[in-house]
């Protein structure tokens, strides 16, 4: 098996891996996507919303994500490993404010990068625990654009199929060039020609499937059930905590505690 069939093989595992995560069984998993979705939106809108100097007060915002992550049954390290593509060009968000800021632009730079890794920690949770169908119902009953949700799950969806399309194609190439590493350049051409007539040979299948299932940019197959005492108590309780964490600077008032 070549190189670029491992790449692609273990992008394809990956998806499957998220599916499965969604599809998992635990109070988070059980949870509305609607509500999910809501918590979501509200923790990343309190959580850039502090000052980026205001460290302090913003470290208690990672209690939710570590909190939700245990209830979920996820390890914290799952979340890591899976945005490590991400995650350094968080990371790189206001590097250079210790050159432009002084002492004052290291604390910017911290708050900047917690910032980012709290937010896609968030939004992990929700992908990590939502399945895709329901995420995209919960999007709809907020009135998000019914083409945008639509592209939304398309890209989803494709994204395992034209992994699939390249693994193969990949393997096909290694057979007949069993002694050359990767793929020669000559080739890329009618490989890229292939893959892209392969790709509309596979989305027209979808297509029509979506057709004959009289698809309208609705999501009436996925979950349509009522929210609960539970869910309501989720949703009050994490706004009304993060409101608190954004009024309040809880860190300090501890720390006042025990000096």
């Amino acid at each position: 098996m070549s190189k670029g069939t491992n790449k692609a093989s273990n992008a394809l595992n990956e998806l499957r891996d998220m599916d499965e995560l969604a599809n998992g069984n635990s109070l988070v998993h059980e949870l509305h996507p609607l509500v999910k979705l809501l918590v979501t939106i509200a923790y990343i809108y309190c959580v850039v919303s502090f000052s980026k100097y205001n460290l302090t007060g913003l470290f208690i915002m990672l209690i939710y994500p570590v909190l939700v992550f245990e209830f979920a049954g996820i390890k914290i390290s799952t979340c890591f490993y899976k945005l490590r593509l991400v995650l350094p060009l968080v990371l790189m968000v206001g590097i250079f404010n210790p050159i432009f800021e002084g002492k004052a632009g290291l604390i910017s730079m911290i708050t900047l990068m917690m910032k980012g890794t709290f937010s896609l920690m968030a939004s992990f949770i929700m992908v990590a625990t939502t399945p895709i169908d329901g995420l995209c119902a919960a999007l709809r009953k907020i009135h998000v654009p019914s083409i945008l949700v639509t592209l939304l799950l398309l890209t989803y969806r494709y994204i395992s199929v034209l992994v699939r399309e390249v693994a193969i194609m990949t393997d096909a190439y290694k057979l007949r060039a069993p002694k050359q590493k990767g793929i020669a350049m000559k080739a890329w051409g009618s490989f890229l020609g292939q893959l892209l007539l392969r790709s509309m040979d596979k989305a027209s299948e979808l297509y029509n499937s979506m057709q004959l299932r009289a698809f309208k940019g609705e999501f009436y197959y996925a979950s349509q059930r009522k929210l609960n005492a539970r869910d309501l108590v989720f949703l009050v309780g994490c706004i009304a905590c993060f409101v608190c964490a954004r009024v309040f600077n809880i860190t300090e008032l501890l720390g006042g505690l025990f000096v």
